[in-house]
């Protein structure tokens, strides 16, 4: 069973990832989300520490992926659930300084989760993108167009990629790519292309709503060759698209805890407005007994520690080697929505202060968008839980 209390042994961790979000990462907010496509400088110096941390065997202290516990004796909170605890932290200073953290990229998860021990020396201190939007393929992610065919002891990669996160920055680009069309989606594969590969071309960086200190990449392939080597996991085309969507299973917790750190600094920050304005929520009274808005206030904190279970426990599961894609897409669903929908209602109950440049809720209420969308839409997390609540395949409930 899980237990709720935040594990002891996280304490000094928790601790350090706070520090870095109230000292650099929230400071720093406004100035890159005015600066978009600047690379924040202040996060070398972070970067440098997360490295000592993680050379500790600590770790968990951003977005990297973490592999997945083998079966063993007794209960434990482990990799998974600190990387997501840390992420909740420094999420709440700044959702894009996270994003552009040095070798915490989301790319990093699918290495770590498909990775055989060997790529995993290789590739495990790079910083690494993930590259798997298409222009015309949206959220179905098994019809990507982006093609790899064998020729020798390498594959060349022809194809382009959209809404890369970290693109331009990053030491390496994990990319998803069918190994033959008419074999669908048990056909697709991730290859890591590093940067300064022949044929590999950062085309443009994309204007966004949100998250502005995070670079948004579009990448264009054209005969790039990459050896077999680099190709994640099991080449058997048998073991095709299962092994390749275990990446999700590990990114989809983390982009709910991002979302759950997102929401609890505009919590935070709209009960100490709310406050201010002489409206104080009182957790001993029943809700239609309070002034509207903290009413209004506590039914948002509630959604907040729903998702926020969900979350952990997805976390939990995966340090306990027990399967967690349903409670995966859950978390993603749940905190997607809610990060979105508590921004937004915090920036109504502070009024004029909430809308303006003057305060981080809107700001906030901006780069929330983001989190219901990467990693899976909200429509497809609903695809999948209901596929697994029903027992349907893919081709049976689309």
């Amino acid at each position: 069973m899980i237990n709720l209390e935040i594990p002891k042994k996280f304490g000094a961790l928790l601790n350090q990832a706070h520090q870095a979000a109230a000292e650099i990462f929230r400071p720093n907010s406004r100035k890159y989300d005015l600066a978009e496509h600047t690379y924040p400088k202040e996060l070398d110096i972070f970067a440098a520490l997360l490295d000592g941390v993680n050379a500790s065997g600590e770790g968990g202290g951003g977005a990297s992926g973490v592999r997945r516990t083998e079966k063993g004796t007794g209960i434990r909170n482990g990799a998974n659930m600190s990387t997501v605890l840390g992420t909740i932290e420094l999420c709440w200073g700044d959702l894009g300084f996270l994003l552009s953290m040095p070798r915490q990229g989301l790319g990093n998860a699918a290495i770590a989760s498909v990775a055989n021990e060997e790529q995993l020396a290789r590739f495990g201190k790079l910083w690494a993108s993930m590259a798997i939007t298409e222009p015309d393929t949206g959220s179905d992610s098994a019809a990507i167009k982006t093609t790899a065919v064998k020729d020798g002891d390498d594959y060349i990669i022809n194809g382009e990629k959209i809404f890369v996160t970290a693109g331009e920055r990053s030491d390496a680009v994990v990319v998803w790519a069918t190994l033959d069309k008419s074999l669908g989606r048990a056909a697709i594969k991730s290859f890591v292309v590093e940067k300064g590969t022949p044929g590999m071309e950062v085309v443009r960086l994309e204007n966004k709503l949100g998250i502005r200190a995070s670079d948004t990449a579009v990448i264009r392939f054209t005969d790039c060759r990459v050896p077999a080597a680099n190709l994640l996991g099991d080449p058997n085309i048998n073991k095709g698209f299962a092994g390749v969507m275990q990446t999700f299973d590990n990114t989809r917790p983390l982009v709910a805890a991002m979302a759950i750190g997102l929401a609890w600094a505009a919590l935070e920050e709209t009960e100490k407005l709310l406050g201010e304005a002489g409206v104080e929520v009182d957790y001993d009274k029943p809700a239609n007994n309070q002034h509207a808005a903290a009413a209004a206030y506590l039914a948002l904190e509630s959604d907040w520690e729903a998702a926020k279970l969900l979350t952990l426990r997805a976390a939990w599961m995966a340090d306990n080697a027990k399967p967690n894609s349903l409670e995966a897409s859950q978390a993603k669903a749940k905190a997607g929505r809610v990060a979105t929908e508590i921004t937004l209602k915090c920036v109504e109950l502070c009024g004029s202060i909430g809308y303006s440049e003057h305060n981080l809720l809107e700001k906030w209420a901006r780069d929330a968008k983001i989190l219901d969308i990467f990693e899976g839409t909200q429509q497809i997390q609903q695809l999948i839980v209901a596929r697994r609540l029903l027992g349907k395949t893919s081709g049976q409930l689309k």
